[in-house]
């Protein structure tokens, strides 16, 4: 049982809790007095100051919160209340619901702060948070801003003595990546429509409906073009991306045979070319055609953006998602899907074929 040392009245008491406690000192005050739930009586109503080692350390720290009173709450307050009584305060200012989302993002990556106190909180738990989390450089400066913007609310309530945010480092970011914007339909649809009008189009309408990388389409050999079998052989960049079989789409398959030519080495040339007829296209002549019949068009987008069009639309229809990595050359990380598991040309050409115009 519990052994009380009693104080003067009103000044609150300490307790020995028992040997199997770290802190096995209670140190309490009485902050006012509510009806008994089963009698007509007051009680007490107590509140913790905290748990210590030693009876000294406890008498202490009653000591020292009579001298000097504080709210208790604030003693234990973790990071999550913390954080909710903060967020009520700031997410009415916010404009829009997706300016609240993006904070909810950062909180949910610091989870391992979340019961802390954050008296206890230090520069290290803070940084070692930041950089444990599985995500970009973008998320975790808004996790930085977060812990900024809670240790500022922590201090004008007087629930932290210092800013540890203020002391972490700063967030290394990323170089900044253009976002990736397909084709529409309606874009799509445009192409189609100027196929005979505009230099080139046939040539980002293979690469929409066949997924090659720009650089990979620009140097497709004739010889790895079968007419009869409908497929094309090619790929750079990765092991699974090396080398690989995609079946012609039914939609390309005219404009295909149209540039095809067994005389040339590869399906595209530059027929400009001061090195003579016949020389394949560079990345950099690949773009500037792209370029211009995006001028023309009165689009704007980059020649990568014609493969990422491809996937939206393969995932649109449901494309099987394991032929789908076979066909962009992504690799599957499944290993009974890996080892055990053989897809055909029948089946290739039937997924792709899913993908309508």
């Amino acid at each position: 049982m519990a052994k009380q040392l009693q104080r003067s009245k009103g000044s609150g008491s300490v307790y020995y809790m028992g040997n199997r406690r770290r802190n096995p000192w209670r140190t309490v005050k009485t902050a006012g007095w509510e009806p008994h739930p089963e009698s007509e009586k007051l009680v007490q109503k107590r509140i913790t100051i905290g748990y210590f080692p030693t009876r000294d350390k406890a008498l202490e720290a009653l000591i020292n919160y009579n001298d000097n009173p504080y709210d208790i709450k604030t003693n234990t307050i973790t990071f999550s209340e913390t954080y909710e009584k903060w967020s009520k305060e700031y997410f009415p200012s916010l404009s829009s619901k997706s300016s609240i989302r993006t904070v909810e993002c950062a909180y949910k990556y610091c989870t391992s702060l979340h019961k802390m106190r954050m008296k206890d909180i230090r520069v290290e738990h803070l940084e070692g948070v930041i950089h444990n989390a599985d995500v970009g450089s973008a998320t975790k400066g808004r996790m930085k801003s977060l812990f900024n913007m809670m240790y500022r609310y922590a201090l004008r309530h007087e629930i932290v003595e210092k800013d540890y945010a203020d002391l972490c480092n700063p967030v290394k970011q990323d170089a900044p990546q253009k976002e990736v914007i397909p084709f529409t339909d309606e874009e799509v649809t445009l192409l189609w429509s100027n196929l005979n009008e505009v230099p080139f189009v046939d040539m980002i309408l293979i690469g929409i409906y066949s997924e090659w990388r720009p650089q990979e389409l620009a140097i497709l050999k004739t010889a790895d073009i079968d007419l009869e079998e409908k497929t094309m052989r090619g790929g750079l960049k990765t092991d699974a991306g090396k080398n690989r079989v995609v079946p012609i789409h039914p939609l390309i398959y005219p404009l295909i045979e149209k540039r095809y030519d067994e005389t040339e080495e590869y399906l595209f040339n530059d027929i400009n070319s001061t090195q003579g007829v016949g020389k394949r296209l560079s990345y950099d002549k690949y773009r500037n055609r792209f370029n211009k019949a995006m001028s023309r068009l009165k689009l704007t987008h980059r020649p990568h953006e014609a493969r990422h069009t491809f996937i939206i639309k393969a995932k649109t229809y449901h494309m099987d998602e394991y032929i789908l990595k076979l066909i962009v050359g992504h690799a599957i990380t499944d290993i009974t899907e890996k080892v055990y598991t053989h897809r055909t040309m029948e089946q290739l050409h039937s997924e792709i074929k899913k993908i309508k115009r």
